[in-house]
């Protein structure tokens, strides 16, 4: 396989994968819909800075350790998960408090930059199923002749591009709807379905196998 024929096969993986329903399309779109584009945006970017992070780790034969070693997989898997089912809780309290749209508490009404793209970059970094998809998938990309960890920061990129334009996708889908989306109904449903998921997530996580 030459280097092109390994960008662009990735790139079809990787694709593929960045459509599929999971919790970093879901934390974006939840953003995008209560707080707007500079939150959602700056979530998208800690998710994909989280990405490249775990595929020039895989590169480098690092994150491998989450896929043989049992203890740092359980470690991760359990903080991952407390994670998720934390943010889904607060999601789900912001939903069923009373006066939720107009007074809902400070952390969930109006995050920061600085804060929405750590949820992000957490969010991804925290997911021990980035990491084994990275140790997985990514070396199977890597031609003999090439070095590691550059191309392997390359395909990471890959990956990062299409999950930045994918968001975009999402984000400009919820801002054109931003008159329905701004109905308090509206947002108790979003805090509600999106609330359930990342509990959902964060519960079959915890009980993922190695």
């Amino acid at each position: 396989m030459s280097a092109t024929e390994a960008l662009w096969q990735f790139a079809i993986v990787a694709a593929l994968l960045t459509i599929t329903p999971g919790m970093d399309s879901a934390l974006v779109l939840h953003a995008a819909i209560r707080h707007g584009r500079g939150p959602a945006f700056a979530a998208g970017a800690g998710i994909c800075l989280g990405a490249l992070v775990w595929g020039i780790a895989a590169a480098l034969g690092l994150s491998a350790l989450f896929a043989v070693s049992a203890l740092a997989f359980t470690v991760l898997k359990v903080v991952g998960a407390a994670y998720l089912i934390f943010l889904g809780a607060r999601m789900l309290w912001s939903a069923f408090r009373p006066g939720h749209a107009a007074a809902a508490p400070a952390a969930i009404a109006a995050p920061g930059i600085r804060a929405a793209a750590t949820k992000g970059l957490l969010t991804t970094l925290l997911n021990p199923k980035v990491a084994v998809f990275y140790v997985a998938v990514l070396p199977a990309f890597l031609p003999a002749d090439v070095p590691a960890a550059l191309f392997g920061a390359a395909l990471a990129s890959i990956h990062a591009l299409e999950s930045a334009v994918w968001f975009t996708v999402l984000i400009l889908g919820a801002q054109a709807l931003r008159r329905w989306m701004a109905r308090e109904s509206t947002q108790r449903g979003i805090d509600v379905v999106t609330g359930l998921a990342f509990v959902g997530f964060g519960a079959a996580l915890a009980f993922t196998e190695q």
